[in-house]
């Protein structure tokens, strides 16, 4: 009996269609790896064994080892519409992917609109002149549609009857005119330089100025040679956190396509590619470790601490309870540690023990935050995360506590030795204390109310009632040296 899609009666030819970058905003074979890693960060010393044996045997053995959700995949959804209404004209549509055949068989299932897969086996990667050779021993030269998104479909092009340029730049789509007949261009959807710069955060480099408190404690703010010292520190670490966003962004794709805001993440949404990112982490903490190297080998102790922990936490540590908020507030902590050692100025018992209180505060709002989140979706288990929904009470009470502490142990400072030989009014210094405990309380209620930011610092580079606080604070700690 003939084959049913080539005995067709129709006038439409088949639409064969590719899968990376094309159906999908991103690429299965790296977000398969990245999940694979996460699971386990030892199956990268089997990664290059199993492209020795092929990038069909890599793709195979990856995809036997994990479960990617492709519900929650990036899909082009102009072009997902497009292909829905081929469907409705009985079009017979085929999924021509390099994928691993098990991933592109789970994607066509989820999608629903395809009739056949053909992908790659574990001995062939169907790629390039691959692909080729398959479509034209299925369909015949010229007997087919194809859409794809990059150079390595232009020799697929060549041999098809019209082309679907998809998620591609426009000199692509020329490319693939001179070829064959184009008959429709998706284009992409976001300028990719924007999208990279936004994965790195450079709005979160303002956590960093932590680093100039110990200058600020210590009365150093104007000391050129301790400003410039604690600057480098700044730009060592701001380079090392923004290469660490990006890997815990990778690491978490699939947690975070499950989150209202995440999910528009860069790389989640499939706005970046994920080789570019892991270039990025690679250029990133390379400017650290260059910045670092002009500053004391302490300092660079520090810095090996904070990514050995901020990496364990992007690994394992945020899926622990307690533990991640824990590792959240080590890593303030280790910024300011990283400012005396950066400097040399010497540790303050006292400015540790406050940082400890009121960083393991704002952890815990962060994670309110999200658990605030989960009950109004009535979902009881945090994706990725240790925490059901009936946390929440327990979460806030632990939070508040820790952020009266924090101000207990200002209180306390006021009267230490150290006081008294820096503020000549050190009693002044006690009107901190209400300010504190209002944006403490405030900062609750917020979050209590539901309208809390997920991360508490860009919360508190937004609110103005935070800068007035802010501004009050320097006025007292200005009136208890000078009066």
């Amino acid at each position: 009996m003939p084959d049913a899609v080539t005995s067709s009666s129709k006038s439409l030819v088949p639409l064969c269609v590719d899968l990376d970058g094309t159906l999908i905003l991103t690429d299965v074979l790296w977000e398969s790896m990245m999940q694979l890693l996460k699971q386990n960060p030892l199956y990268l010393f089997a990664l290059p064994w199993w492209l020795l044996r092929g990038r069909a045997c890599l793709k195979r053995e990856i995809a036997a080892r994990v479960e990617l959700d492709v519900a929650v995949l990036p899909y082009h959804q102009r072009f997902v519409e497009f292909l829905r209404a081929e469907h409705r004209q009985d079009r017979c549509l085929i999924l021509a992917t390099a994928a691993d055949e098990r991933l592109a068989r789970r994607v066509a299932s989820h999608v629903g609109l395809f009739s056949d897969v053909l992908a790659s086996n574990g001995d062939t990667n169907l790629r390039g002149s691959n692909k080729v050779r398959r479509l034209i021993e299925r369909f015949g030269a010229g007997g087919f549609d194809y859409a794809g998104n990059s150079t390595v479909d232009l020799p697929v092009w060549k041999e098809s009857r019209q082309a679907i340029v998809v998620n591609a730049s426009g000199h692509l789509a020329q490319r693939a005119g001179k070829l064959t007949k184009v008959s429709h261009v998706f284009n992409g959807t976001a300028a990719r330089g924007a999208a990279l710069l936004s994965a790195l955060r450079p709005h979160q480099w303002v956590k960093n100025l932590i680093i100039f408190v110990p200058l600020l404690t210590s009365h150093r703010i104007a000391d050129p040679h301790y400003v410039t010292a604690a600057v480098l520190a700044f730009v060592a670490f701001s380079f090392c956190a923004s290469g660490v966003y990006v890997l815990n962004d990778l690491l978490d794709l699939e947690a975070d396509r499950h989150h209202p805001a995440k999910r528009m993440r860069p790389f989640a949404a499939g706005r970046a590619p994920i080789p570019v990112g892991l270039a990025l982490v690679a250029i990133s903490l390379a400017l650290s470790v260059f910045t670092a190297a002009w500053l004391p080998a302490r300092f660079a102790l520090v810095l090996t601490l904070y990514l050995v922990l901020t990496t364990s936490y992007s690994w394992r540590f945020k899926q622990v309870a307690l533990v991640d908020v824990f590792c959240l507030a080590g890593l303030y902590t280790i910024r300011l540690i990283a400012g005396h050692e950066a400097t040399g100025i010497s540790h303050s018992f006292w400015l540790l023990t406050f940082s400890m209180f009121i960083f393991l505060s704002l952890a815990l709002v962060k994670r309110f935050t999200e658990l605030h989140g989960l009950r109004q979706q009535n979902k009881q288990q945090s994706k990725g995360r240790g925490y059901v929904a009936g946390d929440l009470d327990l979460v806030a009470m632990l939070g508040i506590a820790n952020g009266f502490l924090a101000v207990l142990v200002m209180a306390l400072y006021v009267n230490s030795n150290e006081v008294q030989a820096l503020y000549h009014r050190p009693k002044v210094l006690l009107l901190v204390c209400p300010l504190m405990l209002y944006w403490i309380s405030r900062a609750w209620m917020i979050a209590h109310r539901g309208k809390m930011h997920d991360d508490p610092i860009v919360f508190a580079l937004k609110d103005g009632v935070s800068y007035l606080i802010g501004a009050v604070t320097v006025a007292v700690l200005w009136l208890a040296t000078v009066l």
